[in-house]
This record gives C-alpha cells, sequence and structure tokens, in this order.
C-alpha cells in the first residue's frame, strides 16, 4: 500500500518539471513578439531599425550582465525568492507595453524584461543539475526546447491579434498573461522544496579560471546567430515581398524546430561525455542555414530557417550541459553555467546592432547572416579545447574537488 508520504515524494519531480516548463514558455515571447510587426512598430513611433535594434540588443546585454548579479543574489535572498521577483517584474515588462506607444517607454520594458530573465536562465540549470542529477541532459534539453516553444507562441500571435484589429501595444502586453500563470505556479509548487544556494564569493572564484572565459566566448560566438534572427529574419523577408503575419509564421517554423532540436541533440549526445563532435555538428548546421540566407534566401527559405535553429537550439542546450559537466557540486556548475550566460549573452547582444548597420549600408541584411559565419569558424576552432579529460585541471582543485 503507497503512504501519502511516498505520493508526495513521488509527485515532487514531476510538478517540478510542469513548474519548469511553464517557467521557460515565458523567457522568450517578449524578444519574439515585435519582430513580425517591427514595420508598423517603426511606423508609429517613428524609430529607425538601428534605434530597434535595442528590443533585442538591451534585453540580451543585461540578460549577459545580469547573470554575474544572479548567483551572488541567490545566495542572498534565495531561489523560489528570487524567481517570484523575477517574474513579477518579467510581468510587468510586458503589461507596461499596453502603454509603449512611443520609443522610450518601449525600450524601458524591454530593460525590464530582460533584467528580470536574467535571473531566471541563471538559477534554472542549476536547479537542474540538483533534482535531476541522472537526466540532466534530457530535462536541459526540455527546458531549452520550452524557451523556444515560447519565443514561437510570442511570434505567431502578435501579428494574429494585429491583423484581427488589435493594436500592436495590446498585442505585446498581452504576454504578461502566461507570466502571472508561472508566478503563481512557482508561488504553489516551489513552496516545498529547498535549493541549495550558491556559496558567497564563489563567482569571483569562477572569473578566475581562464575556462570560464573560454565557456563565455563559446557560447556568445556559437548563439550570437538566434539574436540576429529574432530581430531581423521578419523584415529581411518583409523585405523580399512577405506580409507580417507570413513573415511571423517563419519565425514561429524556426522557434518550433529550435524545440524538436533542442530536446533531441541532448539526448544523442546524453551516453558520452565528450560534448565537442555534438557541437561541431551544431556548427556546421549553423553555417549552412546562415550561408543559404545569404546567398540563396528564396530558393528555400524554411529550409534555411529549419537546419540553422536545429543548430542554434542544439548548440544553446549542448553549452548549459557542457558548462554543468565541468563541476560536480551543484551548487557550483549552476553558477558556472549562469556565468557562461552572462558573459556569452553580452556577446550575443552585438550581432543584431551590427546587422543594423550593415542593413543602413548596403539596403540588405544578407551581409550579416554571411557574418556568422565567421563567428561560427571561430566559436568552432574554441571548441576543440573542451576535452572531458581535463575539465578537472580546467576548473582546478580547489572548484572540482
Amino acid at each position: 500500500m503507497v503512504t501519502r508520504g511516498a505520493k508526495a515524494r513521488a509527485s515532487r519531480p514531476i510538478a517540478l518539471t510542469i513548474l519548469i516548463v511553464v517557467i521557460a514558455l515565458n523567457l522568450r515571447p517578449f524578444l519574439a513578439a515585435p519582430g513580425p510587426i517591427l514595420a508598423q512598430i517603426a511606423q508609429d513611433t517613428g524609430l529607425s531599425y538601428g534605434t530597434l535594434s535595442l528590443l533585442t540588443l538591451l534585453p540580451m546585454m543585461l540578460m549577459g550582465i545580469g547573470a554575474f548579479a544572479s548567483p551572488p543574489i541567490q545566495a542572498t535572498i534565495g531561489t523560489r525568492r528570487g524567481l517570484l521577483l523575477a517574474l513579477a517584474f518579467l510581468m510587468l515588462g510586458n503589461a507596461l507595453r499596453l502603454f509603449a506607444d512611443n520609443g522610450t517607454v518601449l525600450i524601458l520594458t524591454a530593460v525590464l524584461c530582460g533584467a528580470s530573465v536574467a535571473f531566471i536562465q541563471s538559477a534554472i540549470p542549476g536547479l537542474i543539475k540538483e533534482k535531476f542529477a541522472t537526466s540532466v541532459a534530457g530535462m536541459t534539453g526540455l527546458y531549452s526546447a520550452m524557451i523556444m516553444t515560447g519565443g514561437a507562441l510570442g511570434a505567431q500571435l502578435t501579428p494574429v491579434l494585429v491583423e484581427a484589429g488589435r493594436s500592436w501595444t495590446v498585442a505585446l502586453a498581452v504576454l504578461a498573461l502566461p507570466v502571472l500563470l508561472a508566478a503563481v505556479s512557482t508561488a504553489g509548487l516551489l513552496a516545498e522544496t529547498r535549493f541549495v544556494r550558491p556559496e558567497r564569493g564563489l563567482v569571483a572564484q569562477l572569473l578566475g579560471r581562464r575556462r570560464a572565459w573560454n565557456l563565455m566566448a563559446v557560447f556568445g560566438l556559437i548563439n550570437g546567430g538566434y539574436s540576429s534572427l529574432i530581430a531581423w529574419l521578419a523584415p529581411y523577408y518583409q523585405a523580399h515581398g512577405w506580409s507580417s503575419s507570413e513573415s511571423g509564421l517563419l519565425i514561429a517554423i524556426m522557434a518550433v524546430t529550435q524545440a524538436v532540436g533542442a530536446v533531441i541533440l541532448p539526448l544523442l549526445a546524453r551516453n558520452g561525455t565528450d560534448r565537442r563532435p555534438w557541437l561541431w555538428a551544431c556548427a556546421a548546421m549553423q553555417a549552412t542555414g546562415f550561408a543559404g540566407l545569404s546567398f540563396a534566401p528564396t530558393l528555400a527559405p524554411v529550409f534555411w530557417v529549419m537546419i540553422c535553429s536545429v543548430g542554434l537550439a542544439g548548440s544553446f542546450a549542448l553549452c548549459l550541459i557542457l558548462a554543468l559537466d565541468h563541476l560536480p557540486d551543484p551548487a557550483r556548475a549552476g553558477p558556472l553555467a549562469a556565468l557562461m550566460q552572462g558573459g556569452g549573452f553580452i556577446l550575443a547582444a552585438i550581432p543584431p546592432l551590427i546587422l543594423a548597420r550593415i542593413h543602413a549600408a548596403t539596403e540588405s541584411f544578407a551581409g550579416g547572416w554571411f557574418m556568422h559565419l565567421g563567428w561560427i569558424a571561430v566559436a568552432a576552432i574554441l571548441v576543440n579545447r573542451f576535452a572531458p579529460e581535463h575539465y578537472p585541471e580546467a576548473m582546478g582543485p580547489e572548484l572540482a574537488g
């Protein structure tokens, strides 16, 4: 006969999995939603494409900067309270877009959302490492997939609402509602779960290791294409005659494909300890997609987007797993993954601005897609350093012991 305590213990992993899914679905809609309606936003606000690139650049930059601050904050106030506060600010940032009919307010909402997501993204990998120690790859893949799925929902919802007669401010503000659901779920499901807080001073210790900086560089270089695509893929194809709903569908296809790739690739890589072959495969897929977007955008646009998206999703998930692999202690591995995302997101924030400048000079984004081939090549070279047998040496005995 199953006792009530046994049932409660059995239900916790399921409840925690549901919670991670609900939270992850809210981490990208605010970034993906403006893309398909960017032309209308530009027309109503008078903002140039260069200024509108801040809608992607600033949140990505803040995701990076915030990741450095998140482990000490988590150590001070705890994971549950930190997640509740971050979700409250993310909900506020989305809701304030209802009043964002001028450029200043719109940019400020992007800042608020980016800072909120920074903490959430820093806390979740350590949570996975601690609570799903025997299935880190699978749970990381699921988490990454739900992030991408959320981006698809945001990209698909906004043009539908706008074409149905709603203003673009209403279409963007609606995204506050699922964040409210995530906050309520966190308050209910996280109350009975205890998490290990990262030790004080750990961030400075990790930053003293060269390997942490290598991880940041690879994460930023190999994931920088996502920020470019989420910002400029829709305007790129609208310049080729696509409507906002058609280009929104293309972004949704991108995000759904990323969701599939984020699940499949970590599962394929789960039986080995060397992540390098899989990261190189992801780099090759990205290179294929960006080359197609640059040189033959109208030949097979869905294929270019899909193969690039699988590579991007796999890169994101595998980089998280790679960082977590470096340290056996979840209380240390989680902050390392947070720092990797911190430096990586700062680097990944730069491409949308560069693409905006390229567009201003050439009236096309094609040169920007070509630029990413160089970024991917550098990342592929750096990946060679991540041989698993060298993890303890790279991190040092005081961290890896």
